[in-house]
């Protein structure tokens, strides 16, 4: 029943994605973060004193999201077994992104072929983290196949690790830790020590995702050309390139997209008017270009089938 009830939730969020009219658990989690950022940083002062409020909260924060999501599937299943089996897929519903990446990705696509540079980093601005203003064309079209790299592994594959795992309760405690990395794990001033924990944590729940993440890719890529000399070049690069990121997990799926789309990622990013050098992961064969982005999202809608399917049979045995 499991298994019927998680490929439910897939289909959801291929046909719908994230609706905007309709409240999402990372909203919520995300005012909690703020509002226990705003007042807590009044009374906690001092490296010790920070990273004793950003370790409670990168703990509690997930704990409660688990519990939240174990409570309403149990009393909803408590009233009725179906509405239990309805509660499930909603919330594993709103743990997958596949969708709502696509669409980014695509608005991205979509404003660089109607010649509006500055449209697509306004588009581009939504799913990354580094300033965009003054990115050129190749330079917006590396930023969001990046992004689809990276969220191939943390919106798709280890929503579903966790779904297969424990349940939507780890989904949504998966979905708090990774919240709080994008809001609050960052090596400035502001977050050194009171994001410091939940920057470790999301390293932590990441890693094993990210290790499956990269050869699904590879072996999308492999499906989708029909070429297994493109999967070998690819699964070269990812053995080079996947450990000169400084994640520990975000160079496993930009290493494999780099070497399946036999391009060159990596190099100069700008954080908060902060630059930032990145390794190179590929070898430019081909320039960047505006087609890689199409390329890209096939190649992660090809890697969640594939991550669907090993899901659903590791819950059918």
């Amino acid at each position: 029943m499991i298994a019927g009830e998680l490929l439910l939730a897939c289909m959801l969020d291929v046909v719908l994605g994230d609706p905007r009219w309709l409240p999402h658990p990372v909203q919520l989690m995300g005012r909690v973060i703020a509002w226990y950022d705003s007042r807590v940083r009044r009374v906690a002062h001092g490296p010790i004193g920070e990273r004793a409020a950003g370790i409670a909260l990168a703990l509690g924060l997930p704990a409660l999201s688990y519990a939240a999501g174990w409570l309403a599937i149990e009393l909803a299943g408590r009233a009725h077994v179906m509405l239990g089996a309805v509660v499930w897929v909603l919330l594993a519903w709103t743990a997958l992104a596949a969708r709502d990446l696509a669409d980014h990705a695509l608005a991205v696509q979509l404003a660089l072929e109607q010649g509006s540079l500055e449209r697509a980093r306004q588009a581009v601005a939504q799913i990354v983290g580094r300033d965009t203003a003054q990115l050129s064309e190749s330079e917006v079209v590396r930023a969001t196949v990046e992004t689809i790299a990276e969220s191939t592994s943390d919106g798709i594959i280890a929503p579903l690790f966790f779904l297969t795992l424990c349940g939507p309760p780890a989904a949504l405690a998966y979905k708090a830790i990774s919240t709080l990395d994008s809001m609050v794990g960052h090596q400035d001033l502001k977050y050194r020590y009171f994001g410091w924990a939940s920057a470790r944590l999301d390293d932590v729940v990441n890693w094993v995702p990210a290790r499956i993440t990269a050869p699904l890719l590879v072996l999308a890529a492999g499906i989708v050309s029909w070429n297994p000399r493109r999967m070998g070049q690819a699964w070269r690069i990812l053995q080079r390139d996947a450990h000169k990121h400084p994640s520990p997990n975000s160079g496993w799926p930009e290493a494999a997209m780099a070497g399946v789309l036999q391009v060159q990622l990596g190099g100069t990013n700008i954080y908060r008017g902060r630059r930032e050098q990145r390794p190179y992961l590929g070898d430019p064969h081909v320039p960047l270009r505006l087609s890689h982005i199409t390329e890209a999202v096939v190649l992660m809608w090809m890697t969640a089938f594939l991550g669907v399917v090993l899901a659903t049979g590791l819950l059918l045995l």
